[in-house]
């Protein structure tokens, strides 16, 4: 059995292990000291509760003054798993439905990799963040001074994609990911018997208007060359069977890959949810709030990881995503302070979806990860 061979061998245990035990956002104590435990197995130094439960472990090769990160999302999602997988979520209601856990496990095994083999001059922060799945984990992690006690100069992450076969990569220059905004819309009418409508204002009607009406913002309001989503999620009152609703909830999100088009999505809602509000002759209230900005890759690092990812995948399986994806990922706030690079790794072809109960992270695209990872640092902090 060769070295990569022992190492894919001993990352699907660890893999298995952490998803078997699930941990939702800043509650990832266990995660935390199983990662922080074998940095310190690979002879890294570490730091632990950076940002809440994040885990920063250093590694440095050589007299090179140049540092590079990178980065692994640690946390779980609350969905109750239906796989029947041996290793499933010992966790009730929560479960790794994105595949956190492979990420975690890839960084981890780039660390022992680099750790044993070197090959690079240099410093290297591995960054393994919380709540990343609620849009918190990176911004707790800068708030708690992560530029300033482990610097680096760019930043690499990875995320693994259903529908992309195993073995195959694929990133972009320019917008990768969209931002994500909340939005809630609170209609105030008056409630009554549900034979009497004409003796109250209810809300209802008014909501199910208003849903209708913000799905012109995108299709009318916008610019066609501007990509934009907006859906609403839930809708919520205070009715009954027999009881007309006085209130109405209105919440979901909007996507968008540019400040400008997110500020027209808020502009535009405002307006149709009071125009509509005024048709109906209730009240709206409006709340707008932004939890994920775009995730933008550097062109020259994309280049970069492209270069590097043809060392480890066959030419014919690195590829460029045709198209920004609409999901989000907080690994856009540390491109805020440092150029770097996002990229996607295949999971499989037939993957479940990610977010879905019968998700699983594929562990025959670990080896891949890991070799991504310690590739870009050989490149980009090369050996005199």
């Amino acid at each position: 059995m060769t070295d990569l061979e022992m190492l894919e061998r001993q990352m699907t245990e660890w893999r298995r292990d952490l998803h078997a035990h699930p941990e939702f956002g800043f509650e990832e104590k266990r995660t935390s000291a199983f990662v922080a435990a074998k940095l310190r197995e690979f002879g890294l130094d570490v730091a632990e509760g950076v940002g809440g439960t994040g885990v920063v472990g250093t590694l440095k090769r050589g007299n090179g003054n140049r540092a590079i990160a990178l980065r692994a999302d640690m946390d779980a999602l609350r969905i109750p798993e239906q796989g029947a997988v041996e290793y499933r979520s010992q966790n009730p209601g929560v479960m790794h439905a994105c595949g956190h856990d492979g990420h975690t496990t890839m960084l981890l095994g780039a660390a022992k990799l680099l750790a044993e083999d070197g090959g690079f001059d240099g410093t290297v922060r591995f960054v393994f963040q919380p709540a990343e799945e609620w849009g918190k984990g990176a911004l707790a992690m800068l708030d708690d001074g992560l530029m300033e006690r482990f610097p680096f100069e760019e930043i690499y992450g990875l995320h693994n994609m259903p529908g992309l076969p195993v073995g195959h990569f694929e990133t972009r220059a320019g917008a990768m990911m969209s931002a994500e905004d909340n939005f809630e819309i609170v209609l105030k009418g008056v409630g009554g018997h549900a034979a009497r409508p004409h003796a109250g204002n209810e809300v209802l009607v008014a909501a199910c208007a208003l849903v209708t009406n913000l799905q012109t913002i995108v299709s009318r309001r916008l610019s066609p060359a501007d990509i934009g989503v907006v859906s609403v999620t839930e809708l919520i009152t205070d009715g009954t069977r027999n009881a007309l609703p006085g209130l109405a909830h209105i919440l979901g999100d909007a996507r968008s890959f540019r400040p400008e088009v997110s500020a027209e999505i808020e502009k535009q809602m405002r307006v149709i949810a009071e125009g509509t509000a005024l048709t109906h002759n209730v009240s709206a209230e409006v709340t707008y709030t932004r939890e994920f900005v775009p995730l933008l890759n550097d062109a020259a690092l994309v280049e970069e990881a492209f270069a590097a990812a043809r060392t480890v995948f066959e030419t014919d399986h690195v590829g460029t995503a045709r198209e920004p994806m609409t999901g989000s990922e907080d690994f856009a706030r540390f491109l805020e302070h440092v150029p770097g690079c996002f990229v996607f790794l295949g999971n499989g072809r037939d993957s479940a979806p990610l977010h879905n109960p019968t998700y699983d992270f594929n562990d025959a695209g670990l080896i891949h990860g890991t070799r991504f990872h310690a590739a870009i640092v050989k490149r980009r902090l090369p050996e005199k």
